[in-house]
Parts: structure tokens; C-alpha cells; sequence
């Protein structure tokens, strides 16, 4: 009975639906988007936390069963639990003001102020009837101040929240002095009222500005694997510029004066279109060789630069192996291999550090690339894998892809450095 209750209702198990929802809602997020979720859960789970220990458990343990507290206690219990709902309601918005997403309404937290004011009206109440012992009452104070402070402390400035916090220390001061005049009593108040907003303003500004400066890089990350796309198609263009500048402007002028030649009936017209017909024909063997050298890529530049733009981007690199002595073709496949998989990492995957192997085998050479990043690389592109198996096939070469490891992401290229070797299909 227990193993069917674990049963769902698409006949998984529970544990399963876990690890659904884990490859859905984590594993595809980046290491910042991680990160932020795992802040805003806890501070959802912070105000339910202060509420339940500071507030429900002293409450029910220590309320006086009179009539007039005991209703005073139900309302501050039902206002506390409003006020928790009120508080993760605004979590999310409050934090996408603080990192300047979005703009957050100017009477957005009139509701969160209006429930607090009235649990601290409550809990002076319930001091002044004596319905429960003075303890619990400065508890009380702490648990109402805590949930909305962690909301305020993202949107107001810190002199700001520091000074009303300090104005309103005093107020509760002056109200606990008529209601119940122990000077103990009266200076914990004040105590309780700075520790709740301290504690508040420190774990909302803390974890946001940790989350400010993980986006940051994360932002950083994202610009140097653009710039270093923008720099190769930079290097393209100057390349081809070279090779059909002087050409294209050498066409232009022999066409002119085979035009001027023409017209006065000169057969050197035909001489100057046949040497145009030559340049032009030169210029496009050398296009050609510009373009082909773009997508031949060579195994040694390939490794130095997936080295360099990974490193760039905050991901450590390590290389071993060299590419020196291996046929053209070889390297030009490993090479989009390596070229393949770096952008892969930069753009799908979220590794802290990636490592690339080349080594010889009696025939052939085996290139391995790993990386931590699993989750949304191993998903990302069935059509870049496809691409890179159709061109080893062409040198008979093979490719493996997939989980290795918990989080460990793995793709293995093999390629023979003679002869023919049967095709295999591998699937990841």
C-alpha cells in the first residue's frame, strides 16, 4: 500500500516526478538563474520561518485562554499568515526592481506596510490585557518586522531604512512604555525593533547584490563569446577584402579602357577583356581559397582558441595533446569538432571548467572534450551533433556524445589517420 500511494497518476513515482522537475526547472537554468531561484526560495521560506517560531509557536504555548486575548491572538496568527503571503507575493518583483528589470509600482507595498501596522497594534494590545508573557510579546515584535523588511530593504536606500527603522524603534519604545512600564521590557522592545531590521536589511541586500554581480558576469560571459563571434567573422571580411579589392578595382579599370578601345575600333579591346576575364577568373580561385581555409579548420588554431575564449568567458580550460603532423582533412574535422563543442559550452552549457585531450591510437587519433555544464548542453543541439557526424563520416570518423558523469557532459571524436575504416553509427 505504502509503494502504490508513491504512485502518480502517469504511473511515475514520485522520486520520478522529482528528477522531471529537476531536469525541467534546474538543469536547464544557468549557474546565475540557479543561483537567484535558490534565493528567492529561501527568503520565501524565511518569512514562514520567523512567523512560525517567533510568532504561532510562542502564541499557542502561552496565551492566556481568556476570551478577549484569546481573540486578539487568533487575529495576530491570521494577520501573520497574511502577511508571509503578502511578502512572497512580492518577493519576485521587489528583487526584479532591485536588479533593474523592471519597475515596481509606487503604492506596491501600501498592503504588506498596512498588515504590519496592524500586527504591531495587535501585539501591543495583547500587551497591555497581559495575555501572554513579555518574552513572547518582543517576539512577536521581531516576527512582524522581519517580512516586511526583507521587501523594503530591496527598494528603499539603506540611510533610509536605517532611519525610519530608527524612528520606529523609538515609537514601539514610547508604546510598550504606556502599555506595560518595565523598563526592561521597554528597552528589549527597542532591541527586538533594530535586530529585526538589521537582520532583514542584511538578508535582502546581501543575497540581491550577490545576485547583481552573478548576473554581471553572467552579462560579461555573454559578451566575449559575442565578441569573439564578431572577431572571426571580423577576420573573414578583411581577409576577403584583401583578396577582391585590388582585384574587383583592376577589373574595373581594364573594362574602362577596353571600353575606350572599342569605341575608337582598336583591337586591343580584346586583349584587355581577356586579361579582364583572367583576373576575374584568379579572383575567384582566390575567393575560393579564402573561403575554404575559413571552413577547413585547422586543429592547432582551434585548440589555442577555445582555449583563449573559454578562459575569457570565466570557464577554466586545460589542453593536452598536440595536432602537429596529422593530415589536413583530420584536422579539419576534429577542428569544427572543437569548434562545434566550444560554442556549445558558451552558449547552452554553464560549466565551471572544460577539458580537451587529443591522443594517438595505433591508426587513429581520439579527441575528447568534457565539461561540467551538463543539463542544457546534453540537450541543446541534435542538430550541431548531426553536423559534426555527417563530417567525420567523411573521413570515416566516428562521434560519441552524452552523460558521462553526474553533471559531466562528454563528447569523444575518433577519426583513423589512414585507410578505411567501416562507418559506425554511435548514438548519444
Amino acid at each position: 500500500m505504502g509503494a502504490e500511494a508513491l504512485r502518480d497518476g502517469g504511473g511515475g513515482t514520485v522520486f520520478g516526478w522529482i528528477r522531471g522537475w529537476q531536469r525541467r526547472h534546474w538543469r536547464e537554468r544557468s549557474k546565475a538563474e540557479r543561483v537567484e531561484l535558490q534565493s528567492v526560495i529561501t527568503w520565501y521560506a524565511t518569512t514562514w520561518f520567523f512567523s512560525l517560531f517567533w510568532l504561532a509557536l510562542p502564541l499557542v504555548g502561552g496565551l492566556d485562554h481568556r476570551p478577549l486575548p484569546m481573540a486578539v491572538g487568533g487575529l495576530l496568527l491570521l494577520l501573520g499568515a497574511l502577511q508571509c503571503v503578502e511578502a512572497n507575493r512580492l518577493t519576485r518583483s521587489v528583487l526584479d526592481h532591485y536588479l533593474g528589470r523592471t519597475e515596481l509600482p509606487p503604492r506596491a507595498l501600501r498592503p504588506a506596510a498596512v498588515l504590519l501596522a496592524l500586527e504591531l497594534a495587535l501585539t501591543v494590545a495583547l500587551a497591555a490585557l497581559g495575555g501572554t508573557d513579555a518574552a513572547a510579546i518582543r517576539l512577536f515584535i521581531g516576527a512582524a518586522l522581519l517580512p516586511f523588511g526583507l521587501l523594503y530593504g530591496l527598494v528603499a536606500p539603506i540611510r533610509v531604512f536605517l532611519r525610519r527603522s530608527a524612528v520606529l524603534a523609538v515609537v514601539l519604545m514610547a508604546v510598550f512604555a504606556w502599555a506595560d512600564p518595565d523598563p526592561a521590557g521597554i528597552v528589549m522592545a527597542g532591541v527586538l525593533t533594530a535586530f529585526g531590521a538589521l537582520f532583514s536589511l542584511l538578508a535582502c541586500r546581501c543575497g540581491a547584490w550577490t545576485l547583481s554581480v552573478l548576473w554581471e558576469a553572467e552579462r560579461a560571459r555573454e559578451v566575449e563569446a559575442r565578441l569573439a563571434v564578431a572577431e572571426e567573422r571580423l577576420r573573414f571580411g578583411r581577409d576577403l577584402h584583401d583578396v577582391m579589392g585590388r582585384n574587383l578595382a583592376v577589373i574595373a579599370l581594364k573594362s574602362e579602357l577596353a571600353v575606350q578601345l572599342a569605341r575608337r575600333g582598336r583591337p586591343d579591346a580584346v586583349e584587355q577583356m581577356i586579361e579582364v576575364q583572367r583576373i576575374a577568373q584568379e579572383s575567384q580561385r582566390e575567393v575560393r581559397d579564402v573561403v575554404r581555409g575559413y571552413r577547413e579548420a585547422d586543429l592547432g588554431v582551434e585548440l589555442a582558441g577555445a582555449q583563449g575564449v573559454l578562459k575569457a568567458a570565466g570557464i577554466s580550460c586545460e589542453v593536452s595533446g598536440e595536432a602537429g603532423g596529422l593530415p589536413a582533412e583530420v584536422q579539419s574535422a576534429l577542428g569544427w569538432v572543437v569548434r562545434e563543442t566550444t560554442t556549445n559550452v558558451l552558449r547552452h552549457g554553464d560549466p565551471g571548467q572544460c577539458t580537451v585531450a587529443l591522443r594517438r591510437t595505433e591508426g587513429h587519433v581520439v579527441l575528447t572534450v568534457e565539461n561540467d555544464g551538463a543539463g542544457s548542453t546534453a540537450g541543446d543541439g541534435g542538430s550541431g551533433l548531426a553536423g559534426l557526424r555527417e563530417r567525420l563520416r567523411r573521413v570515416d570518423g566516428t562521434l560519441e556524445a552524452g552523460l558521462v558523469g553526474a553533471g559531466v557532459f562528454r563528447v569523444v571524436a575518433e577519426v583513423p589517420l589512414s585507410g578505411k575504416v567501416a562507418v559506425r553509427e554511435v548514438t548519444s
